[in-house]
């Protein structure tokens, strides 16, 4: 004879544990990535080209490449980034076309001008060389999508910005700022359009977006006091430069000086 008390005792564990069982498989999991893994893939001869995808951007191709080897100007000289201590060629054409040009935008709408100009050595990729100079050109030089931005610093921070420039030892394209590193190593005659900095002036200083937000250490301009975005990428103000100048106009005015 079955002996139903048992039975029902066991009836009730397995319906509390089929229960549990239940409630913990429906349960939420969370999961969590803990490890990701990449390899690089070239794309070489080892993978042919389809003929139909390229008789499809055949047309796109050629229509891109025309705009791009249009001879918009033409330089002088070959304009590079790597001869110079504290400048170079190419940087004082990045930085004073850039000072130059974003400055009508920012007069139009904040009524204020921009005092000088920063940029980064590293940001220059490409030279500008001797003779024709193309849209392709710009596009060599600056790949990047920076932006133009306005910080406005105070005296404190352009304190900042001439000492970084002591420390890094990079020409750096600089505008509108001129001061001299003294025998102490310590910048000294700190000039801003060729006026003495001022305790309670404000500085508007054109950059990019990626050194604005501290960008190669320049730290510095995280503590401006107000930032301007004015919608200008970098590499158009190159490309509008090229277009309405016949010659590219190079200064080789002095902007950091050394005592011996």
């Amino acid at each position: 004879m079955v002996n139903l008390k048992n039975y029902t005792q066991v009836s009730k564990l397995f319906v509390l544990l089929l229960t549990f069982t239940l409630l913990f498989s429906c349960a939420k999991s969370n999961y969590s990535v803990v490890k990701i893994e990449g390899k690089k893939i070239g794309i070489n001869e080892q993978y042919p080209s389809q003929e139909a995808i390229e008789s499809y951007i055949k047309p796109y191709r050629e229509h891109i490449d025309n705009q791009l080897n249009e001879v918009l100007a033409y330089a002088p000289e070959t304009l590079e980034k790597s001869k110079g201590q504290y400048q170079t060629s190419i940087g004082n054409y990045l930085a004073d076309i850039s000072l130059q040009r974003a400055n009508k935008i920012f007069q139009l709408r904040e009524n204020k001008s921009i005092d000088a100009c920063l940029l980064n050595h590293g940001g220059i990729r490409s030279i500008i060389p001797q003779g024709n100079v193309t849209a392709r050109t710009a596009f060599e030089i600056m790949p990047f999508e920076n932006s133009a931005i306005v910080v406005a610093l105070k005296k404190e921070q352009i304190l900042e910005l001439a000492k970084y420039f002591i420390e890094v030892k990079k020409p750096h394209p600089l505008s509108g700022i001129t001061f001299t590193i003294d025998k102490n190593n310590e910048a000294k005659n700190i000039l801003i359009q060729g006026k003495p900095i001022e305790d309670d002036r404000i500085y508007y200083i054109l950059t990019s977006d990626y050194l604005s937000n501290g960008g190669d250490n320049m730290t510095f301009f995280k503590k401006g006091i107000q930032m301007y975005d004015i919608d200008y990428k970098l590499r158009n103000i190159l490309i509008d430069d090229f277009k309405e100048v016949d010659t590219l106009k190079v200064s080789k005015t002095i902007r950091i000086t050394k005592e011996n």
